[in-house]
């Protein structure tokens, strides 16, 4: 007998994009085998917190002000994780490194999407526009995204899923990221999350 759907948080902190590609897969029944549960941010104006409203998603705001430490912010995130039954965790433009002892907590339970394909451009530092003006500096032909689970080593965990995406003549950063974006994030993602969860489940 399968167990129960999946307990999904998805943690945030800007706009949420990537939040809202997963809650439209999920409503459209893409992620049978988990449910969002909870919408986790560091930042109480994080326009991600809004989508998850409009998709009526319980959302929480472990604030920095509030929680002046990494140890302290992780005591209250572990407590409301635990508080919701909280079995995996999707980070999703989530702009802070976790402790190892986080990691290590929910080994194998927590998954990232990187706007690179791994090992290319990532590890510490490499995030946002910073991984697009990059790969376009070093003039690769072909970008994408990855997702992995997330250790202890920023982008060092094993990959899930990859999608390639072409570089084209005259990018920008802000243009290569967008086609990233759509063409490989948010496809990627949602998948990423159903094949977890199915795994997780049976």
């Amino acid at each position: 007998m399968l167990k129960d759907k999946i307990k999904v948080a998805v943690f945030v902190s800007g706009g949420g994009t990537n939040l809202q590609a997963i809650l439209e897969s999920e409503r459209r029944g893409e992620i049978p085998d988990g449910e969002i549960k909870l919408v986790l941010s560091n930042n109480p104006s994080a326009y991600a917190l809004e989508r998850a409203k409009n998709f009526g998603v319980k959302s929480v705001c472990v604030d920095k002000s509030v929680y002046k430490t990494l140890k302290e912010r992780e005591e209250k995130t572990i407590e409301i994780l635990e508080e919701n039954g909280i079995e995996l965790i999707v980070l999703a433009g989530y702009l802070s490194i976790l402790s190892a002892d986080f990691t290590k907590k929910y080994e194998n339970r927590i998954i990232n999407v990187h706007p690179s394909l791994i090992p290319s451009f990532c590890g510490k530092g490499y995030y946002g526009l910073k991984v697009h003006e990059e790969a376009l500096k070093y003039g690769v032909k072909v970008t994408g995204a990855t997702v992995h689970f997330v250790n202890e080593i920023p982008d060092g965990g094993e990959i899930i899923m990859q999608k390639a995406v072409e570089i084209l003549e005259g990018d920008t950063p802000e243009v290569l990221q967008r086609r990233v974006m759509e063409r490989a994030e948010w496809i990627l993602l949602p998948s990423a999350l159903q094949k977890v969860c199915k795994k997780l489940r049976s």
